[in-house]
């Protein structure tokens, strides 16, 4: 075991706020074509599918990058890898100005989703500056960079209004490009990686690395994140267009709206972080799936026409969500999805110290993926079905299942640390009014 002395306290800042920074841009980069994808949908003619793949293809990339990325950071630093990811997306965003066929969109597209992968490299890179019992804040302050995708939902249709969508995305490679050298001159190697050097001790190798990913607790965090993640990411590409299409609303009044949804989704993850240090991330698990399980129900209600045969003839009357009834739930949504962020990234580097980028990759990777795969998912449910609301019909599967098995998965745990409680019930005075002779219900 290699000591690691204590970071000094200025470096430890600004590798901090240094990554939040970086990982803000970052996200504001990966979700880049929830606004100026509307106008290359309508330039070509796109269906509601091929414009969910045009919006879901940076997540691809910043998916299936992430474990890889994650490794790497555990093996040379975040500090030289953080500046490569934000390069390599800077130039597929400025790429994206010279296509003119969907063919050569999603070509750009894939390097653009490299941006996601920084948070793996963050979230690794960060974790080593701090000890167990602060990591929770340090990475929930970190993970709010995920107010990127606000960032751009708030300025960017203003830029493209103005200037048209090359603008949206020049100025934005170009801001990533110069983050990307002011990273690498100020921040440090983590201190880590730093007293392994030092000591010329050689990286964990690649099977070393990937061992924990075998055990079942990793896939289940993966739902988690699939989630919190995942559906966040999905909604944050999709809003704007359900928007429109439902409310017919104009693009800058939806992509406001939908930064509604995502403000809360990111700058809340901070609160989330804490909370999961104070009170535990398991019991911030159980607030966020519990309340996204209500959100998802009644956002999936569709707008529905009932006709009564009254007394006097049929009665009709119409339920449907208003905007601002679901401007507020998508609020609400986003509020604890941004709890459970945190909640789940906190579980990863008290359970796994030592191997925070391979499965803390992992998780983002599945959790991203949901990003990619839904997005598309909503898409075909459009054409297929032809119901707006399909969307949340799927979220709330997906977070009543993540529920159950979270719950069922905890009572096994205590079964087996506490095998007496498998003799007990929630209510003991009726185990005893029933009386010695009764036998079980």
């Amino acid at each position: 075991m290699i000591a690691t002395p204590a970071p000094a306290a200025g470096e430890q800042q600004i590798a901090l706020w240094g990554s939040t920074f970086a990982f803000t841009l970052c996200f504001a980069v990966w979700t880049i074509f929830s606004i100026i994808g509307v106008q290359i949908k309508q330039e070509l003619g796109l269906s509601d599918t091929q414009f969910g793949l045009l919006v879901a293809t940076p997540i691809l990339t910043g998916s299936l990058v992430r474990l890889f990325l994650g490794i790497w950071t555990d093996q040379i630093g975040g500090r030289i890898l953080f500046p490569i990811v934000m390069l390599c997306s800077a130039a597929g965003t400025w790429l994206l100005t010279t296509m003119s066929t969907f063919g050569g969109y999603l070509f750009a597209a894939l390097l653009v989703g490299v941006a996601g992968g920084g948070f793996i490299v963050g979230t690794a890179y960060v974790s080593k500056w701090f000890p167990k019992e602060k990591q929770g804040l340090a990475l929930g302050i970190f993970g709010s960079g995920n107010i990127g995708a606000a960032l751009t939902k708030l300025v960017a249709p203003l830029v493209m209004v103005a200037w048209g969508w090359h603008a949206v995305a020049h100025i934005w490679a170009g801001v990533l490009a110069v983050t990307a050298v002011l990273f690498y001159l100020f921040c440090k190697d983590d201190p880590a990686l730093a007293a392994r050097r030092a000591a010329g001790v050689k990286p964990e190798s690649f099977r070393q690395q990937m061992a924990p990913l075998m055990k079942l607790q990793v896939w289940r965090f993966s739902l988690y994140y699939f989630f919190v993640l995942g559906a966040f990411i999905a909604l944050a590409l999709w809003l704007p267009r359900y928007l429109v299409g439902v409310y017919g609303l104009d693009i800058a009044t939806a992509g406001l709206i939908a930064a509604l949804y995502s403000i809360p989704g990111s700058i809340f993850r901070v609160l989330g972080g804490w909370w999961s240090d104070k009170y535990g991330a398991r019991r911030v698990m159980y607030w966020t799936l519990g309340a996204s399980t209500v959100c998802c129900f009644l956002l999936a209600y569709p707008s529905t026409t009932y006709v009564i045969d009254g007394i006097r003839g049929p009665i009709e009357f119409t339920l449907e969500m208003g905007v601002v009834p679901f401007t507020v739930l998508v609020f609400v949504l986003g509020f604890f999805m941004s709890l459970g962020k945190a909640a789940v990234y906190k579980h990863i580097p008290v359970y796994y110290p030592d191997h925070v980028g391979s499965v803390g990759g992992m998780v983002g990777m599945i959790g991203a993926l949901g990003g990619f795969v839904l997005p598309i998912a909503f898409g075909v449910m459009n054409d297929w079905i032809g119901i707006w609301t399909t969307s949340f019909m799927l979220l709330f599967v997906i977070t009543a299942v993540s529920l159950l098995w979270m719950h069922f998965a905890i009572r096994r745990m205590d079964r087996q640390r506490f095998p007496q409680i498998k003799d007990e019930t929630d209510l003991p005075e009726i185990m005893s009014a029933a009386g010695p002779t009764r036998g079980p219900c």
